[in-house]
């Protein structure tokens, strides 16, 4: 008979160490910004984190769910985001926290992944999954709640606002750098993009 303590429940196979899938994902992203989609090798990933590849490949049956679980997990986006009580405190808020997204690694992750998704559907999916559809939720919810205090009209389509952050934001950052004009990044990009949009949505700049 099997003794069991206080408890204990059934285990099937080895647990799975958390830590390891960190240093894999971590190792992933590095190759990846180094790289780029086209040179990165299950290889190279499992050695710089000092690892096997069987050991990779128990976890990642492949060079695209490796990439996929490693966009899962560095492009998380945004939360729900308070309700601050104004269309312009909650628009400020998603920018910000944008921006601070797209100079974390799930930027970097984006600003590698962005022409490979292009023409592969799985990588599109996740990174939509992941970057946009956060702001799509955001933007639905701070836009309700705008039109129910009677700060803006109804809008047919939120979706519009979401792009339209995402867009901008994704063109400033990874499309327009340079010398002569460097890209702005956080307050600076806030600053000009907060009331733009504030216009387009039918509302004044405080």
């Amino acid at each position: 008979m099997t003794e069991h303590t206080e408890n204990d429940s059934p285990v099937r196979g080895r647990r799975r160490d958390v830590g390891r899938d960190r240093v894999l994902l971590e190792a992933t992203l590095e190759v990846l910004y180094e790289k780029g989609y086209g040179g990165l090798t299950t290889a190279e990933v499992a050695k710089r984190a000092g690892v096997s590849t069987a050991t990779l490949y128990r976890r990642w049956s492949s060079k695209q769910d490796l990439v996929i679980g490693t966009a899962t997990q560095w492009a998380r986006d945004l939360g729900r985001g308070e309700d601050t009580g104004t269309l312009d405190g909650d628009l400020t808020a998603l920018l910000r926290d944008k921006a601070r997204t797209l100079d974390g690694p799930g930027g970097r992750l984006l600003h590698v992944l962005i022409g490979e998704a292009a023409h592969n559907p799985a990588l599109a999916r996740v990174l939509d999954d992941a970057v946009v559809q956060p702001v799509r939720d955001r933007a639905a919810a701070l836009v309700a709640r705008a039109v129910e205090r009677g700060d803006i009209p109804p809008l047919e389509d939120t979706h519009v606002l979401a792009d339209l952050v995402v867009g901008a934001m994704v063109s400033r950052v990874f499309l327009t750098p340079g010398p002569s004009s460097p890209s702005p990044t956080g307050e600076a990009m806030v600053r000009e993009l907060r009331p733009f949009l504030l216009r387009a949505l039918g509302a004044r700049p405080a």
